[in-house]
């Protein structure tokens, strides 16, 4: 397993590239609303991302089971859980929530974050949903530190949302990132403290909860891409790339933009 520490310099690009997905998260977020597409969405996102010299990173990408990504965004809207392929015939209804996972390259580095929003007016069910996985989000940053392990940050994820009654996905997980969108380690969001890869200073991640409001299982839709919870019922996503110091670890992406539009979770 080859684990890439950034210096300095390439830390500071990757700051670049992560505020440059903060932004465009928030230039979703001033079209979300009942009646619009995801796919009208996708279209914004990627002008958007290439307007301000980068590349989104999602548009392409591989994927083992059919054919690549077609879209420069992941909309995954109520029960999708991840990768949700933005199109024509999805329509934003008032009480819905739309994860957008966004990611861009810029200056030969890569930027991943992901938010959940509320289109409208959401249930109080779903905010305490939505607000538990932003809050496990926080509290596995703060335990993410040099000397720590990768399973301290997943099991403070896993005990934060399962003693609130919530589902972890295990499918899927966060990951290093770099020059790759997907580098070493692997960052689950379950696991034992003291267990898994030892977090060194240079290190950078992406941690990413994703949690459903009931049973963890997921099943894989027929476009091979977007994944469900097999219930059927919601499921949240927010994502941090963040760069791994000691005593305290610094957050790469940001949601102050997306927050000064849309207000901070609660």
């Amino acid at each position: 397993m080859s684990i890439f520490l950034k210096t300095e310099d390439e830390i500071e690009l990757m700051r670049r590239a992560n505020r440059l997905v903060g932004l465009t998260l928030a230039e979703l977020a001033l079209h979300i609303k009942p009646g619009v597409t995801t796919l009208q969405l996708d279209k914004i996102a990627g002008e958007f991302i290439r307007d301000n010299g980068a590349t989104p990173t999602f548009k392409g990408f591989p994927n083992p089971y059919g054919g690549p990504f077609p879209a420069n965004i992941c909309t995954s809207v109520n029960d999708v859980v991840v990768h949700g392929v933005p199109n024509a015939k999805t329509v934003l209804r008032e009480g819905d929530i739309i994860s957008i996972d966004c990611g861009t390259l810029l200056e030969g580095f890569n930027g991943d974050s992901c938010y959940t929003f509320c289109v409208g007016e959401v249930s109080q069910e779903v905010k305490r949903l939505l607000a538990t996985t932003y809050e496990s989000l926080y509290k596995a940053i703060e335990v993410a530190v040099a000397g720590h392990h990768v399973g301290d940050i997943g099991s403070t994820v896993q005990d934060y949302c399962e003693k609130r009654g919530y589902g972890i996905v295990r499918e899927l997980t966060g990951h290093g990132i770099g020059r790759k969108m997907h580098e070493e380690p692997m960052v689950p969001n379950y696991g034992r403290r003291g267990n898994g890869t030892l977090l060194k200073e240079g290190m950078c991640i992406a941690i990413e909860p994703m949690v459903t409001m009931g049973d963890k299982a997921v099943v894989l839709a027929p476009d091979k891409w977007s994944v469900l919870t097999r219930d059927h019922r919601p499921a949240a996503h927010y994502e941090h790339t963040i760069a791994i110091r000691r005593g305290k670890s610094e957050i790469l992406s940001s949601f102050e933009e997306i927050e000064s539009i849309v207000g901070k979770i609660s």
